[in-house]
Formats: structure tokens, sequence, C-alpha cells
């Protein structure tokens, strides 16, 4: 069983997913921290150094690698693993994807303080919210093929989802 959780930065898929794991008893990878291994180096420093073209080269070689695997996981994805190189395919092709359908004020609350978000670094409140908002729209039809969709998402939500639609 392979489960991918999606959605934008700051929706919970990196909580959620451990937790989901937990339950499950299957392991929780997050693929930025995989990406982090790989690259020897957070991902921060990988944007800064390299760019975000090939951070998501990075990405979607690690997405591919362990689709491929005889493993099964809960993976928390990047917010643009899914948007780039055909990721929401590989996503659904290998396994369930899961949208984490979170409202902007409360992705804005989780990531108003956050300095590790290299497409919101170095942003007042305003801005954060005008990029966060411009992000999600320019991702929600490639979150929108996830093969299920949880609103608000926790936990129980999740099993719930998981349990109609395993």
């Amino acid at each position: 069983m392979k489960i991918y959780l999606i959605g934008m930065p700051g929706s919970g898929k990196t909580t959620l997913g451990r937790q989901l794991a937990k339950e499950l008893l299957i392991p929780f990878t997050d693929l930025d921290k995989e990406i982090e291994k790989r690259e020897g180096k957070p991902v921060q420093q990988i944007f800064a150094e390299n760019g975000e073209d090939y951070f998501r080269e990075v990405e979607s070689q690690l997405l591919r690698e362990w689709s491929a695997s005889d493993t099964s996981f809960v993976m928390a994805t990047g917010g643009g693993a899914p948007c780039f190189y055909g990721g929401i395919d590989v996503i659904n092709q290998s396994g369930v994807s899961i949208f984490l359908d979170t409202t902007l004020s409360v992705l804005l609350s989780r990531l108003d303080k956050k300095t590790d978000r290299p497409l919101l670094a170095g942003t007042d409140t305003t801005e954060k919210e005008q990029r966060l908002k411009a992000l999600r729209d320019r991702r929600l039809d490639v979150y929108q093929q996830a093969k299920i969709t949880v609103t608000n998402p926790d936990l129980p939500k999740l099993l719930t989802a998981l349990h109609l639609k395993t």
C-alpha cells in the first residue's frame, strides 16, 4: 500500500502522514527530507544554490524511485511534487493520493512565522497571503486529480476516507 498526501505547504501532510503511518503500521517518509538526504543540504539551500528547476528534477526522480519500489508507505509529498514532470500521474498510478484541502486562512496561520519555505521566504503576512493564494490557484487543478479529497483534514477523516475508498 502506497499512500501519498498532497496539498499546499502547511496543509498538514507531514503531521498527519506520521499519524496515519503509525495507525496503519507502515513506514512514513517525507519527500523533502529524502531530497535533503540525497543532496546533503536543506531544501532552502538547494533552491538558493541550484534553483527551483533543479530541485523539481531531483524531486521527480525520487518520487519515481519511491513509487516503483515494493515498499508500503505513507508519503508527505512536497506541495509541488504532484504538479511537475507528471507527478500526479506517477502518484495515482502507484498508490492512493489524498488531497488535504486546507483553507487559506489555516495555511496562513500555520506558515506565518515559518522561514524554511523557499517559495514563501522573505515576505510579510499580506504578501505571503497573496503568494499562497496564487500558488493554490495554480496547483488546484492538479490537486483535484487526487483519488481522495479530505477537507479540513484530521486523522479520523483520513481513516474514514481510506476505509471508504480502499
